[in-house]
């Protein structure tokens, strides 16, 4: 493949080894610990979901799974294009700042980056409002592959888009069966790990009572 960001590439590493160490340790902790925090909004998704609607819970509970088949898209293609890793492809770049990846560890596309637009999206179709919180999230997610040396800015602008469409594609596609299945694990009959697991469903809505002696 051949794109024309090579030079965009060199302006962002040489603009991080300019950075001050504090800021240069921050991003590359953020590149991997990034994947963490997502685990975390997943969870969280999940278990405010136990307390939704069925249709609600279960694509808090197909999010996870979106966002790992829009990952193993990004390893199919990665094998397809074997676009070798600028931080050892680029010549007259600034050293990456993270450890660049053993050959055959390819480039394209970014898999953080389909990770993150994957995530982004499957949390926004859970609370449409965390999109605010995910979008961020994953643009920054992205740009840190650029900025620590280990992928083009291509890479991960390919990345987002992938994840972003296959995760999509993925709750839409499966979230009717989802929740016919989250509704059959609430039901009375069901096992008491299933029910504890799909949650008690929304709450139910308090009626007042009014005294009619009066």
């Amino acid at each position: 493949m051949d794109f024309e960001d090579t030079e965009l590439y060199r302006d962002i590493t040489d603009a991080a080894h300019d950075t001050p160490a504090w800021v240069q340790h921050t991003v590359e902790t953020w590149t991997e610990a990034g994947i963490l925090l997502f685990v975390v909004l997943f969870a969280t998704a999940w278990w405010r979901a136990r307390h939704g609607t069925t249709k609600a819970f279960a694509i808090a509970s197909l999010a996870p799974l979106a966002t790992a088949v829009a990952y193993l898209c990004s390893e199919v293609l990665k094998s397809g294009f074997t676009e070798e890793r600028p931080c050892r492809a680029v010549t007259d770049a600034a050293s990456s700042l993270a450890a660049c990846p053993p050959p055959g560890d390819w480039s394209f596309p970014s898999n953080h980056a389909t990770i993150a637009g994957a995530a982004a999206v499957t949390l926004a179709l859970v609370r449409r409002t965390a999109l605010r919180l995910t979008a961020p999230l994953a643009l920054l997610m992205a740009f840190s592959r650029v900025f620590v040396g280990v992928h083009y800015p291509h890479d991960v602008a390919a990345g987002l888009a992938l994840g972003a469409v296959v995760a999509f594609a993925v709750v839409r596609l499966c979230s009717r069966p989802a929740t016919r299945l989250a509704g059959a694990m609430r039901a009375p009959s069901a096992p008491a790990a299933a029910r504890w697991f799909t949650g008690p469903g929304p709450r139910p809505t308090q009626v007042p009572s009014y005294d009619l002696r009066h």
